[in-house]
């Protein structure tokens, strides 16, 4: 039988870190949104706990049957945000972890007779930083994003400040349209995002030219 299937926390090889996700988004070096589950699974097969490895709790064990397993049973990932300064929109690590573990997941699941499509993996975004001690706003990962998107990325004052910070706008700026593209691809991003995303960024002849310099 499966040794271990209880195991439960689930990460890197030791020593080890990252699911690589964002370094193949940000090289374009893929082609179908179910190849980035795949590689975060295979980066994130070790199991960790007390009986795990030979080395105490710092020492895992791979164990790629049992995350397999759990994968396909799996119905909803929760994600944490306990800053306000930096949203699901705003780095890559996001997108890379939890957007790929749903893809992951959605990768083992049977399909769906009604839609002949694989069973969707909901995503609920917990804002630690909002609300009161016993009453923590929990969102769908859809709705966060169209928020974060039209109050930064797309909002033309939050480009434009961008832009008077020159190189460094310019970085922050890169860094939201792969981050962009990392969601697309593992979750569900909003045709509109993109359009006003090219409006406001590639279309815009003199926004191009400063970004570019």
């Amino acid at each position: 039988g499966t040794e271990r299937p209880a195991a439960r926390l689930f990460s890197n090889p030791p020593g080890d870190y990252g699911s690589m996700v964002n370094e193949v988004v940000g090289n374009g070096d893929w082609d179908e949104t179910e190849s980035l589950g795949e590689i975060w699974r295979g980066r994130n097969t070790y199991a960790y706990g007390r009986s795990e490895g030979g080395g105490g709790v710092r020492s895992g064990t791979a164990r790629p049957e049992v995350l397999d397993k759990l994968l396909s049973t799996t119905e909803r990932v929760v994600q944490e945000i306990d800053s306000v300064e930096y949203g699901l929109t705003d780095i890559q690590e996001y997108y890379s972890n939890t957007g790929a573990l749903k893809k992951a997941a959605e990768n083992r699941k049977q399909l769906d007779p009604a839609t002949g499509a694989k069973k969707k993996v909901a995503v609920s975004i917990i804002e630690a930083f909002g609300g009161s001690d016993d009453k923590v706003p929990v969102k769908d990962v859809e709705d966060v994003l169209r928020m974060e998107y039209r109050s930064k990325f797309l909002n033309p004052k939050w480009r434009d400040a961008m832009l008077e910070q020159g190189s460094g706008g310019a970085y922050e700026v890169s860094q939201r349209m792969t981050a962009m593209v990392g969601w697309a691809a593992t979750a569900e991003v909003d045709n509109f995002v993109f359009d006003q995303a090219a409006e406001r960024y590639a279309l815009d002849e003199q926004v191009a030219k400063r970004l570019q310099k």
